[in-house]
């Protein structure tokens, strides 16, 4: 169970928050996210990685979001500050997920509801730009 969940996480992670060309600032962004999978006997520990996103990376939505050619975005809706998708997800991993993001100024929160392989599970990512991409 835990290597689906690292395995989802690899995936959808990165992709998944890289988005909204007139919300996002390209730049060095520091991530933290949480798990939620019930019947899971622990929990799985935050996780925190940081990534350089460019000016190509915010630029298109739907490409951004999917991250690989596995993931496809089946809806995508941005209101002011909010950005709402689904996506489908074929290969390792494989499910569906609906997600939603608010951005402030250099920040971020996303929920990502996702179901893979059986599973349910809620991805929570918190997200700031810490500066210029090194």
């Amino acid at each position: 169970m835990k290597k689906l969940a690292v395995a989802i996480l690899s995936v959808l992670v990165v992709p998944a928050v890289a988005f909204a060309a007139t919300n996002m600032r390209d730049g060095y962004w520091e991530m933290t996210t949480t798990m939620e999978m019930p019947g899971m006997p622990m929990q799985i520990p935050p996780t925190q990685m940081k990534h350089c996103f460019t000016k190509e990376d915010v630029k298109d939505q739907k490409k951004a979001i999917a991250g690989n050619e596995n993931c496809t975005v089946t809806d995508l809706k941005e209101t002011g500050n909010k950005v709402t998708w689904k996506m489908k997800c074929s290969g390792e991993g494989a499910g569906e997920s609906s997600g939603e993001t608010v951005f402030n100024k250099d920040s971020f929160e996303t929920k990502m509801k996702m179901q893979a392989e059986g599973q349910d599970m809620v991805m929570n990512v918190k997200a700031k730009r810490i500066g210029d991409c090194p």
